[in-house]
């Protein structure tokens, strides 16, 4: 049996990669392809009860050290129970969210390193890498546009954050896939729903093989 193909999508609040990572599986499931669609934090009953401490807006103020450590072991559980267990039966995995979302949000502040976060990952999770990473970016404004029309006055403990914080996130994801382009592909988030999945499909089917 062949082992199935791992899709994660990244990007910054409000880049819309959401509705991409839906949209995608969607369309792959359309062309017969087995898919699990899954998320992180989360994904497994114990990495969801996880999210909810992270996230939870009224929560626990972690430091990054800690939130590293709670998104390494949310990951760990949902890479053992789930997302391997689906590449071995053969179906492609498409993931909101995976190791290069806590690369981007709790690496590159005060002590905490990519080394280390990656250190983390390597011990929870085998150092599993996806197929393929397709970073959604979108420019400082529209984010700031769909946050306040996704969210209002209520967002969870991450994504309610600074703008400068979100600024710093996005240039740490920019940066992760200018150093690794063979496993990033860059999708401007601009437009309707509906052009950017089109240039979801045209950069998955370059880098995975035509699956129209």
């Amino acid at each position: 049996m062949t082992a199935g193909r791992f899709i994660t999508f990244e990007g910054g609040e409000g880049a819309g990669k959401s509705t991409q990572a839906r949209m995608l599986a969607d369309w792959l499931e359309a062309r017969g392809i087995a898919l699990v669609q899954t998320r992180e934090p989360g994904g497994t009953p114990g990495a969801e009860a996880i999210r909810a401490l992270l996230l939870d807006p009224q929560g626990e103020d972690w430091p990054l050290e800690a939130e590293a450590l709670l998104f390494a072991a949310a990951r760990a559980d949902h890479v053992a129970r789930l997302i391997r267990p689906a590449l071995a039966a053969g179906k492609w995995v498409i993931c909101d969210r995976f190791i290069d979302s806590t690369r981007a949000y709790q690496g590159g502040e005060g002590s905490l390193s990519d080394a280390d976060i990656l250190a983390l990952h390597q011990t929870g999770s085998g150092g599993l890498l996806p197929d393929l990473t397709v970073l959604i970016t979108v420019d400082d404004t529209e984010t700031a546009k769909r946050l306040a029309a996704r969210d209002g006055d209520e967002s969870d403990r991450i994504g309610g954050r600074s703008a400068q914080f979100h600024t710093k996130v996005a240039r740490r994801f920019t940066e992760m896939a200018k150093a690794e382009p063979d496993r990033f592909v860059t999708i401007s988030g601009a437009g309707s729903p509906q052009e950017v999945h089109q240039r979801v499909i045209e950069a998955v089917s370059a880098r995975l093989g035509e699956l129209a």
